[in-house]
C-alpha cells in the first residue's frame, strides 16, 4: 500500500483529513515582525499580556498603530508560514555580551586606556556603548564623538596618536568617492577608520526590529532624518531616535557591515601587535 493512499491511516483514530492542523510554535520576541491571518495587519511584535480571555499579543505598524490578537493555533505568518506564536521568555543573566563576546562578571573599573575609539555623533555613541559597552569596559576604552568628521584633522593633530596611543574611528556613510573617504585618508598608521556605507547609524538597524519592511529611500539633499520620519508616519526625529535605540539590544539587531566595523576598531586599540595592514 502506498504512504499517499488517502485511506489509509488508524481507522479508529477517524481520517487524517478530519485530524485537526497542527502548526510550528514560535515564541513571540519583541520586535519580530508578523502578519495576522485574515486581516493583513502587519506589525512587530511588542508583547504578550494575560486577559480574563486568555493571552493576547500586541502587534504595532510602521505607522505606529498597535491592536491585540488572541494567540489562536495557526493565526499569524512568519516569513509567509502559519505559525502559533507563544509567550516568549528572555533568557537571565546571559553568559554572553551585547556584542556576542563572553561576559566577564564582576569587572573592577580600570583606568582609561591611552587608546580611544571615536565616533561621529552622540547617536553613534550610545549605540555602540549599548552593544559593545561591556566589551570596552573591560578593556578600559573610552568611546568618544566628533560631532562630525569634519574635526577629525583638528582633533588627531590635538590628542598626538603614536604606537600604544592608538585612535579608532568608526564613520557613517564610508563608500568610496563620498566626501567621508576623503576626510579619512591618510590619518597616519596609528590611526584606523572604518565604517558601514548608510548615510545615518540609524539605517544600520535591521528595519524589520522596527516593523518595517525596508528603510526607506529619502531624496539627496533633503534632511534625511526628518524624511524619515515622515514616511514611516513617526512623529519627529526624537521619537525616531527613541524608537530606533529602544529596538538595539544584541550586535544581532544591527547589520553586518557595522558590526564587523566596529569589532575592528576594538581589536586595533586593544591589540598593539595588530597593524592596519591585518585589519583591513
Amino acid at each position: 500500500m502506498s504512504f499517499d493512499d488517502p485511506y489509509s491511516g488508524d481507522i479508529l483514530g477517524g481520517h487524517r483529513r478530519k485530524q485537526p492542523r497542527t502548526y510550528p510554535e514560535v515564541p513571540a520576541e519583541p520586535g519580530m515582525v508578523v502578519e495576522v491571518v485574515g486581516d493583513d495587519f502587519v506589525g512587530a511584535v511588542m508583547g504578550i499580556d494575560k486577559t480574563v480571555f486568555g493571552p493576547v499579543v500586541r502587534l504595532e505598524d510602521r505607522h505606529g498603530t498597535e491592536r491585540v490578537f488572541n494567540l489562536i493555533p495557526g493565526g499569524f505568518l512568519l516569513e509567509g508560514q502559519p505559525v502559533t506564536l507563544t509567550r516568549y521568555v528572555a533568557v537571565q543573566a546571559p553568559a554572553k555580551s551585547n556584542s556576542g563576546s563572553r561576559r566577564v562578571d564582576n569587572v573592577q573599573a580600570k583606568v582609561i586606556a591611552p587608546s580611544r575609539i571615536w565616533v561621529e555623533g552622540v547617536h553613534d555613541a550610545a549605540i555602540v556603548e549599548k552593544v559593545w559597552g561591556h566589551d570596552l569596559r573591560v578593556e578600559g576604552v573610552a568611546v568618544e564623538y566628533l560631532e562630525g568628521l569634519d574635526n577629525l584633522e583638528d582633533k588627531l593633530r590635538e590628542f598626538q596618536p603614536g604606537p600604544g596611543r592608538r585612535v579608532g574611528v568608526l564613520a557613517d556613510h564610508l563608500v568610496e568617492g563620498s566626501k567621508e573617504s576623503r576626510l579619512t585618508q591618510s590619518v597616519g598608521p596609528h590611526v584606523l577608520v572604518t565604517g558601514h556605507p548608510f548615510v545615518d547609524i540609524w539605517a544600520a538597524v535591521k528595519p524589520e526590529r522596527l516593523g518595517l519592511r525596508a528603510w526607506p529611500d529619502v531624496p539627496y539633499g533633503e534632511d534625511w532624518k526628518h524624511g524619515i520620519c515622515r514616511r514611516v508616519g513617526w512623529p519627529d526625529p526624537q521619537e525616531g531616535w527613541r524608537r530606533v535605540y529602544g529596538a538595539v539590544n544584541t550586535f544581532r539587531d544591527l547589520d553586518s557591515t557595522l558590526i564587523g566595523a566596529v569589532e575592528r576598531l576594538v581589536d586595533f586599540v586593544t591589540t598593539p601587535e595588530l597593524s592596519k595592514e591585518d585589519l583591513l
